[in-house]
């Protein structure tokens, strides 16, 4: 198996390289299919990456109940997140430009950006905080 998984992975990383290199040395007319193609194939690893997430935790779970109760909490305070960028996104009065008709996005499109950045800001101190208590945890043992 663990075998299985290094060809799989080498075999994405040979792929997500080649389109890299098809993007940036693409000629002028074709270089919107090449950006287009590369857009595909990260959100086709960002559902393939979801899929097996939720895949491996759920394999988890049901081999091992006793973490339920951390899931659970994981899983709801993720949408308390979300819920709170939500309504905190919701409250400003944020205008985006669109470039295509010179005018602004309707405020739910910027909502839902806003709502977004503030996710990933969460995401970022907490992966930024929860580094930095692991060294001091280890440090201190």
């Amino acid at each position: 198996m663990k075998k299985f998984v290094n060809i799989l992975l080498v075999t994405l990383l040979v792929i997500t390289v080649g389109l890299t290199f098809y993007a940036v040395f693409a000629s002028p007319e074709s270089k919107n299919a090449a950006i287009s193609l590369n857009l595909i194939w990260g959100y086709a690893l960002l559902v393939g990456a979801v899929v097996a997430a939720l895949a491996c935790a759920t394999w988890g779970l049901m081999k091992s109940p006793a973490g339920l109760k951390g899931a659970l909490l994981s899983l709801l305070l993720m949408i308390a997140i979300v819920v709170a960028s939500y309504f905190i996104a919701a409250g400003h009065d944020v205008k985006i430009i669109n470039l295509d008709t010179g005018g602004y996005f309707e405020h739910w499109k910027a909502v839902i950006a806003e709502t977004g950045i503030l996710v990933a800001y969460v995401a970022g101190a907490g992966a930024i905080l929860s580094a930095i208590w692991s060294e001091v945890a280890n440090t201190l043992k």
